[in-house]
This record gives C-alpha cells, sequence and structure tokens, in this order.
C-alpha cells in the first residue's frame, strides 16, 4: 500500500527573499520519490509561479502539498485582494503587479499563462477582496515513484 504524503507551508507576502522556498521544498521531495526529471521541472515551474504570486499579490498564503498514489496535489490559499477576472489574468503579458515588484524583475504577467502551460491540471477559484485558491494537479507514473 503506498503511503500518503502531506506537507503544509505558509508564504509571507511581500518577502522576496523567501520566494521559492516552497517549490525548492516540492522539488527535493519529487527527487525523493524518483519522479521523472521533466515532470519535476514542469511542476516546480508552476509551483514557483503560484509561490511568487502569493509574495507579491497577497498578505499570506498557505501551501498544502499531498502526494496520494499517482497525483500530486498543490494547493496555494492565499488572504489578498483576490482577482477581478480570472479569464484576464490567464492572458499572457496582464499584469495587475505593482511598479515595486516589476521593478525587481517579477510581474510580467506570465505567472499564470505559466502555471496553465506546466500543470496537467489548473483551477484557479478567487474572492475580491478575500484572496486565490490555485490548484496544481500532477500525474505521477508508479514506476517514476519509490517509497521515501
Amino acid at each position: 500500500m503506498e503511503e500518503t504524503i502531506s506537507l503544509e507551508y505558509n508564504v509571507e507576502g511581500g518577502n522576496f527573499s523567501r520566494a521559492g522556498y516552497v517549490s525548492s521544498e516540492i522539488k527535493k521531495l519529487l527527487k525523493r520519490l524518483n519522479v521523472d526529471a521533466g515532470v519535476i521541472k514542469r511542476t516546480v515551474v508552476a509551483s514557483y509561479e503560484a509561490e511568487v504570486n502569493v509574495v507579491a499579490h497577497a498578505y499570506s498564503g498557505k501551501v498544502d502539498v499531498r502526494v496520494d498514489g499517482t497525483t500530486l496535489a498543490i494547493v496555494y490559499d492565499d488572504r489578498g485582494p483576490g482577482i477581478l477576472d480570472i479569464d484576464k489574468a490567464m492572458q499572457e503579458g496582464f499584469s495587475t503587479a505593482s511598479s515595486k515588484v516589476r521593478e525587481m524583475g517579477f510581474g510580467a504577467g506570465m505567472g499564470l499563462p505559466n502555471m496553465k502551460k506546466n500543470a496537467d491540471k489548473l483551477e484557479i477559484t478567487s474572492n475580491v477582496g478575500r484572496g486565490t485558491k490555485v490548484t496544481i494537479t500532477m500525474q505521477l507514473n508508479h514506476k517514476q515513484l519509490k517509497q521515501i
């Protein structure tokens, strides 16, 4: 019987020095599980983009990571302004990032499109004035996995 792995992290809004920490931890986990390098790369790109969005746009966020059999689910749930128009936000180049965030090299409007491009499945829900929830789902082949 395969073991379910559950991890939880907190992301601090505005703390760009820690942006990428959660994605790095996910990468380490997937390497320990012997997941295919291509799947790891796509997962880390999607996760990093979600993590940077929390840092750039929200006050705080919680990340739940769950590996259950052949499925990896990463849920970014933030407290922040939310997304007014998700369809518009999915367009390459559309950004609501502040000038300060753009000066740091973020906020080019590629975060959500890159998540969609790299995730096997991407779900986004948002409540304006409350926050956004992004769920990234990846399929993992049994042959790629090993027990920790």
